[in-house]
């Protein structure tokens, strides 16, 4: 190998050497991998919960949540339940979550700001977008048992 071969080749080694670590030291490593992921909205949805289990703790106050599935399942602030997707209509982040200190409570997302309320109708609008509503599910509570059902 000549002197300029080996130069160049030491040249594109180094940069790629000082490149990978700087992106992958970029990336979010925290546990969560799922963060920043876009994902498709769920379908057939129809699951039910336990309220009296402990999956269900959260539900048992007003403004309380989980998520399972893919869903946002509330107790809202007057004692009903909600149920919408966690993926958000602005750029399908699965991040949306119940905030209960806003209004009467609203769903937002966030990775970018969207805010929606308890019917899935959007409050805000992200510039540079159109804003669309989030997809709500029917929810029934038969004894201790809610049903989350499209």
């Amino acid at each position: 190998m000549k002197r300029k071969e080996f130069l160049k080749s030491l040249g594109a080694g180094a940069a790629f050497a000082l490149v990978f670590p700087c992106v992958n030291g970029c990336s979010n490593n925290e546990g969560d991998d799922t963060i920043g992921v876009i994902t498709p909205q769920p379908t057939g949805v129809d699951f039910t919960i336990d309220l009296t289990s402990s999956e269900a703790t959260k539900l048992q106050t007003n403004g309380g949540f989980i998520l399972k599935d893919l869903v946002v399942v509330v107790k809202n602030l007057q004692g009903e339940f909600v149920a919408a997707t966690q993926i958000c209509s602005h750029e399908g982040y699965d991040q949306v979550r119940f905030e209960k200190s806003v209004d009467d409570g609203i769903f937002y997302c966030d990775v970018h700001g969207s805010r929606f309320g308890q019917d899935g109708q959007p409050l805000n609008q992200i510039p540079g977008s159109v804003a669309k509503p989030i997809k709500i599910y029917q929810t029934s509570l038969e004894g201790d048992i809610l049903r989350v059902f499209e």
